[in-house]
């Protein structure tokens, strides 16, 4: 899996959140933060898997999907001042190089059909 980009540009962005999420109040750990990371695995767990599948159309489109949730709540977080400017469009940017790899590997899946 590690010769994948995509995989280790989402590893990286993974580890960025996590670190940054550890930083957030106790009050949205349960919550906001909880969810953030669950989605941010889930996209691991969408990339491995398609990685593997017949149909890897379905489960990128999935997977793009979590990445939108993913920008909503760190958008959420920036405008309730748990994330800061700096935090939010780093975070943001690294969703967006995702998104774009995502797109093309969903893409080309689509061509080949």
């Amino acid at each position: 899996m590690d010769d994948l980009p995509i995989f280790v540009k989402w590893i990286e962005t993974l580890t960025w959140v996590v670190q940054t999420a550890e930083k957030f109040p106790k009050r949205v750990r349960g919550t906001l933060t909880d969810r953030l990371i669950n989605l941010m695995f889930d996209v691991v767990e969408d990339f491995t898997e398609a990685r593997y599948a017949k149909n890897k159309a379905f489960i990128l489109r999935r997977a793009n999907l979590k990445l939108e949730k993913i920008r909503i709540i760190l958008r959420i977080a920036h405008e309730q001042k748990i994330l800061p400017h700096a935090g939010y469009k780093h975070g943001i940017y690294r969703i967006n190089e995702v998104g774009k790899m995502l797109g093309g590997w969903l893409k080309q899946q689509e061509e080949e059909k």
